[in-house]
């Protein structure tokens, strides 16, 4: 299986892009950051594992019911990473929700990457 890097970061770029879009839009209407960025996850998710299924790692072997729980368990963990980080920064520095969740989604997506290339879509 050969994973496309430049996929990863393409179809991540837009999943992150829905993700932040949506987050920032339910802070914007009164949503407590928690919840603005659990919405924002829930709806880029499915755009994160069909274009990663279909582009990304269009080469594996893996089967659908294989790689879906994999991926869901890869994505659960790094949102709860992501939150986990969100919620530190927002507490203890005077950084604003927008600056803080794009930073963290970025830092979020290296491990993402290497857990799904290696675990989520893996057909070894």
């Amino acid at each position: 299986m050969q994973a496309s890097l430049l996929g990863f970061v393409s179809i991540g770029a837009l999943a992150a892009a829905v993700h932040y879009v949506i987050a920032l839009l339910a802070h914007a209407l009164g949503w407590q950051p928690a919840y603005a960025n659990w919405l924002g996850f829930v709806v880029a998710f499915p755009v994160s594992y069909i274009g990663h299924r279909r582009w990304s790692f269009r080469g594996t072997l893996a089967r659908h019911r294989q790689a879906f729980p994999r991926f869901l368990a890869v994505a659960l963990l790094g949102f709860f990473a992501n939150q986990l980080l969100l919620w530190l920064a927002l507490t203890y520095t005077p950084l604003p929700f927008w600056f803080v969740l794009g930073v963290v989604m970025v830092l979020v997506a290296i491990s993402t990457w290497l857990l799904s290339r290696f675990w989520a879509f893996h057909h070894g």
